[in-house]
């Protein structure tokens, strides 16, 4: 397929392609529309799908699965880009029980929440309807091949002739969340799922305590698991390689020490407990009884870190605000940190009776408000901070009217971190992008940050095919942890532990 054959798009589409981005439509079009686009975050993957998507238009319906925070702007793309499509042509299925339009519409969308194995009329729907291209955005969502969405959701991608799947982060933290998504494009290539195990994931049984565990967290043969997945089913490209003239990211880790309160003595309790539980679990004495408290102890210190460290964070978001007209992300887990930084904002406010405003966007904002505020961001320049929830703002959202974004709380997942930084650094930006990780010393930060950076490195040399790390200092271990203790990856980063984690933690 050369340049002259991208005459089958729509004039407006074909010459908003880039470059990069026609070799990738190229390669999926190579592997006859099943393959995964891994490029980087910001680079364009949606626009790239439609077009595979449209060249292979005689074959539709086209299905599309998505977050459902994803929904309205991939309406609007669709729209914007494929001018033919009728508003009758484009089917947004609501609920479970919203099938009437499903056997008439050219275009389907559905949300990953609405793939349960208990909504059967929807389920009988979709299969009926017979889609010929299916495009699975973020599809590292099917990480889990235990999940319900995944199970539910393989049938209708084995039956399609086409599908692409789309994620910057097709592992957010390890080898093993590949496989359900590359033996599901290209059946066997891979192998078996004991096979892939052994061969990628260092996949051994092992006793935790008194609980045996097939244990498939850790990783190896990495190059070898790169230049099977490019040369088979997966194109990646990275920012720096495509974009030369993108502004560049820069990290900081921004350390602290935390002033003495009620809320410190709290967490030096809590750090004393674990460490009990991480000697008796290290000594396999009651190993399943201390795995179970470490996951408590664990999840009581990241909602208390959080807490200690508000006073300093509202400290941080004020020092920001003190140079005039820079715009800038705060992404935070829990709703009190988030509450701390839109409050210090409104107090700021007035103090310097300014016309300073903020948009804040967390799981209480419906999704069709969330691209509002993000308009009122990108547009208004009064509009200078976004106080933005990690799980609910990390992906869909384009802010890059910011220059600076604020971590003032970790994720267990490098991946999601990433795709929190490239709100702001994607196409479209013009400024250097400063990131700022606050780590409070002492605390569950220190131990969180160590953690990202393992996991950066195996998925690094997975995805790119080098070893890379998070390029911000890294502080040694300050907190006591036992270096027998198997906390990581055997008891706090297994496959299903970190949804686990931030899924129990209050927000």
């Amino acid at each position: 397929m050369d340049e002259d054959d991208f005459e089958f798009l729509p004039k407006s589409l074909r010459n908003k392609l880039l470059p990069f981005q026609r070799k990738g439509v190229q390669y999926a079009i190579g592997k006859q529309g099943r393959c995964l686009i891994g490029d980087e975050m910001g680079l364009g993957k949606t626009i790239q799908a439609i077009s595979v998507a449209y060249y292979y238009r005689s074959e539709w319906p086209l299905l599309v699965v998505l977050p459902s925070s994803m929904k309205y702007p991939w309406i609007e793309e669709l729209e914007k880009w494929l001018p033919c499509l009728q508003p009758n042509d484009i089917n947004l299925i609501n609920s479970s029980t919203d099938v009437s339009n499903i056997s008439k519409a050219a275009v389907s969308l559905v949300g990953y929440g609405l793939m349960q194995s208990s909504f059967k009329t929807l389920l009988e729907a979709l299969h009926e309807r017979d889609f010929g291209v299916i495009i699975v955005d973020e599809s590292h969502f099917l990480k889990n091949p235990k999940a319900v969405r995944t199970k539910t959701l393989i049938p209708l991608l084995t039956k399609a002739k086409r599908v692409l799947m789309l994620s910057g982060t097709p592992a957010l933290a390890r080898p093993a969340e590949l496989y359900s998504q590359i033996n599901c494009l290209s059946k066997g290539q891979f192998g078996s799922w004991t096979n892939f195990a052994k061969r990628y994931c260092d996949a051994k049984w092992k006793f935790f305590g008194r609980l045996k565990k097939w244990d498939t967290s850790g990783a190896c043969n990495l190059a070898e698991l790169h230049k099977k997945l490019t040369t088979s089913v997966m194109i990646r490209r990275e920012k720096k390689e495509v974009l030369t003239e993108l502004p560049p990211k820069r990290r900081q880790k921004v350390p602290f020490e935390l002033s003495e309160s009620k809320q410190t003595k709290e967490l030096d309790a809590l750090w004393s407990e674990l460490r009990s539980y991480l000697n008796r679990e290290a000594a396999s004495e009651d190993g399943k009884d201390a795995g179970f408290e470490i996951r408590r102890l664990s999840m009581q210190l990241y909602i208390s870190t959080g807490k200690a460290k508000i006073a300093a964070i509202s400290e941080y978001v004020r020092m920001l605000l003190d140079n005039h007209d820079m715009k800038f992300l705060v992404f935070a887990h829990h709703k009190e940190i988030l509450t701390a930084i839109v409050q210090t904002t409104q107090a700021y406010a007035r103090e310097k009776e300014s016309t300073l405003k903020y948009i804040r966007i967390d799981g209480d904002v419906p999704h069709i408000e969330r691209m509002k505020e993000v308009n009122r961001f990108q547009q208004d320049p009064c509009v200078r901070v976004a106080a933005l929830s990690i799980m609910a703002a990390g992906t869909g959202l384009t802010l890059t009217a910011a220059s600076h974004v604020v971590f003032a709380e970790l994720h267990w997942t490098p991946g999601v971190l990433e795709q929190c930084e490239d709100r702001a650094h994607r196409i479209g930006q013009h400024n250097a992008i400063h990131i700022h990780y606050l780590i409070a010393k002492g605390t569950i930060d220190e131990w969180m940050w160590s953690a990202l950076n393992r996991k950066v490195s195996v998925l690094s040399s997975t995805l790119n095919g080098r070893v890379q790390q998070m390029n911000a200092e890294v502080l040694g271990e300050g907190v006591g942890i036992p270096k027998n203790a198997t906390l990581l990856p055997s008891t706090l980063d297994d496959e299903e532990d970190d949804s686990f984690f931030f899924s129990q933690t209050p927000k």
